[in-house]
């Protein structure tokens, strides 16, 4: 079904930024794609729609232009609690004039499923920045967080004892402040540059 669906979009010079399955029943299945193309989506509906794996097509809002750019904070409860706290505040603050950045949490406990958390990330779509929030953070999960970094992902941990503050791009004391800083950091209606920052400790 894929191929014949991937087929269809690339005769229309379509290019697939994502694709999903949304829901597999034994029966059907739904599919969401997020595209570019070079013209109208009409022609492209209509060419899927006649296909005879296909059901029904419709264009939709993407993720990318209702959700946005999204944060993820983890670790442990408390601090993910108020990391999300600045967050979100700060978030608001920005789509009212016209952002579009949402905020997800994940309280996790473990080095290895820490570590494992941090590299399943790059792997979620539309992520720009993660936060680290936790008293205690090394080892595995340290090499994680350099992994990440290393193919384009922002690190902000907190003032935390371990290994992990060493390698993040920004470490911030304050849960809250490490929520609005991270929301800074990657919306363009921001005039906040990490790389200009003359410390990375705050």
């Amino acid at each position: 079904m894929l191929h014949q669906l991937t087929g269809v979009i690339a005769q229309h010079q379509g290019d697939i930024r994502s694709i999903s399955i949304i829901e597999d029943l034994p029966t059907e299945s739904r599919i969401y794609l997020e595209l570019d193309l070079p013209g109208s989506t009409d022609p492209l509906v209509s060419d899927l729609e006649r296909l005879e794996v296909v059901r029904s097509a419709a264009q939709v809002q993407s993720l990318q232009k209702i959700y946005g750019k999204r944060i993820i904070i983890m670790g442990g409860g408390a601090q993910v609690g108020q990391v999300a706290v600045g967050a979100i505040s700060e978030a608001d603050r920005h789509n009212i004039r016209g952002e579009h950045i949402s905020v997800d949490t994940i309280p996790l406990v473990g080095e290895q499923t820490l570590a494992d958390a941090v590299r399943a990330v790059r792997r979620l779509p539309r992520a720009r920045a993660l936060v680290l929030a936790g008293s205690l953070m090394g080892g595995e999960i340290e090499k994680a967080v350099r992994e990440v970094r290393n193919e384009g992902l922002l690190v902000i941990s907190l003032n935390m004892a371990g290994s992990v503050p060493d390698a993040s791009d920004l470490v911030v004391t304050d849960p809250i402040q490490a929520g609005v800083m991270a929301v800074m950091a990657v919306a363009d209606t921001a005039k906040f540059a990490i790389e200009r920052l003359r410390r990375r400790v705050f």
